[in-house]
């Protein structure tokens, strides 16, 4: 097979940018000149994994079909799993896949393209921390489908223990671990509500942060806003604590000993090791070194998102966020567009910060929005909040579906919620 462009990777940038090229070149080229591949075959806003762990976003219903996804903005899809690249070649290898028994379901493929996009995201940090394997990881939608298992079933065994309680701890207070610690209590809330009082149990969550504040990389303000609402909360905020090893039912810290049912480790991102076997330079933690085209040190191979390293400032590369992927998605649509074209874009990718949100559950947020909107940086929380980190998800889905069937989609969603439910039980 070949194509012009290969697309390496379906999370929030790479769809983007594969719908964005697809429907530029139209419904009779674009399927024939972009390909996007990922190892799986729906996809999911990665921000909003963990809900689907807590169970407050069923998997099922959020997922969108890639196969659907490129009929309608006109690229192909191929799933499987990105094995090797031959730089000088201009070729891919997809391995290959087989079912559940081990029997051969489509054999190993070699794709040739003109240009390659790798928007392979990232995955957790573990910083060598010895027991790493005792912690749930959130880097995809079956790890966050694994732990929303695990923890229905810690559940049902807390409703009927001696003491009646679940305690779960969460290593790294970033966004990932600040939302997870709100989710799994607005989940734990309304599980309660189908018990009786006999079987009622207590969550005990413990958020652990090895700096001295939750939410480093944005403004102090909000850093202590969302302290707040979690401490309200019942969760127990550990700053200034630095995890040792990881034990089977213990999280050994730099202040003692903690006792946990569940241990969720969100500390930290990672690229993946495989990334420095592929002939580009990488940092040290393995993201492709990219310059401010997005060109990577082989010709024709950009790289995008959380695997790349792009120059933002002199000592700070592009933060790996949501909002960054989206921009360079819709930078990389013109310059690869352009050059479909026999044309050049010269101008330099160019990160704009719009600030950022953080969910607290029960319709309260905190966040701070900055550049194009008031011409300064201003604080937002509570309703208004939420309401804003909500639309970011579907100015998402707007950029892969449009407007009419992001608004459709919203629709059926909130009565689905209001037929159903909004915790996921099964």
């Amino acid at each position: 097979m070949h194509f012009d462009v290969v697309i390496i990777g379906g999370g929030a940038g790479g769809l983007e940018l594969a719908a964005q090229l697809g429907r530029l070149l139209g419904k009779h080229l674009g399927g024939e000149h972009v390909l996007l591949v990922d190892r799986f075959p729906f996809h999911i806003w990665k921000p909003t994994l963990h809900e689907v762990a807590a169970g407050t976003l069923d998997a099922h219903q959020e997922g969108l079909s890639y196969p659907v996804l490129a009929r309608r903005n006109h690229f192909s899809f191929a799933m499987g799993e990105f094995s090797a690249l031959d730089a000088q070649r201009k070729t891919i290898t997809l391995a290959e896949i087989r079912n559940g028994d081990g029997e051969l379901v489509v054999p190993q493929r070699v794709i040739s393209f003109k240009r390659l996009v790798l928007a392979l995201g990232s995955g957790s940090n573990s910083f060598g921390t010895p027991g790493i394997e005792h912690a749930y990881l959130l880097e995809n939608v079956r790890d966050a489908q694994r732990f929303h298992t695990d923890w229905l079933s810690a559940s049902s065994r807390a409703s009927f223990a001696t003491d009646r309680s679940l305690s779960i701890a969460i290593v790294g207070a970033g966004a990932t671990g600040v939302e997870l610690s709100a989710e799994l209590l607005e989940a734990h809330a309304a599980l309660l509500q189908s018990q009786g009082s006999a079987q009622r149990f207590r969550l005990d969550i413990t958020l652990v942060e090895g700096g001295g504040r939750i939410l480093a990389g944005l403004p102090e303000r909000i850093s202590e806003q969302a302290t707040v609402a979690l401490r309200r909360k019942g969760v127990n905020v550990l700053t200034d604590t630095r995890v040792v090893e990881l034990r089977k039912g213990t999280l050994v810290t730099s202040n003692g000993e903690i006792h946990a049912d569940m241990i969720v480790w969100a500390a930290g991102i990672k690229a993946s090791d495989a990334n420095a076997a592929l002939g580009l330079e990488v940092n040290r933690i393995n993201q492709f070194v990219v310059d401010d085209h997005l060109r990577t040190s082989v010709p024709d191979v950009y790289a995008m998102g959380d695997c790349a390293a792009c120059p933002w400032t002199e000592d700070k590369t592009v933060p790996a966020r949501a909002q960054a992927a989206h921009q360079q998605a819709t930078y990389l649509a013109r310059v690869l567009g352009a050059l479909q074209r026999e044309q050049e874009v010269n101008e330099a990718f160019q990160y704009k910060d719009f600030g950022s949100l953080v969910s607290l559950g029960d319709n309260k947020g905190v966040g701070n929005l900055m550049g194009g909107l008031a011409g300064k940086n201003f604080f937002v929380e509570g309703l208004i909040a939420k309401w804003m980190y909500m639309s970011l998800h579907l100015m998402h889905h707007r950029a892969i579906l449009g407007s009419v069937k992001t608004a459709l989609l919203a629709f059926a969603r909130l009565l689905q919620q209001r037929v159903s439910g909004r915790l996921k039980l099964h």
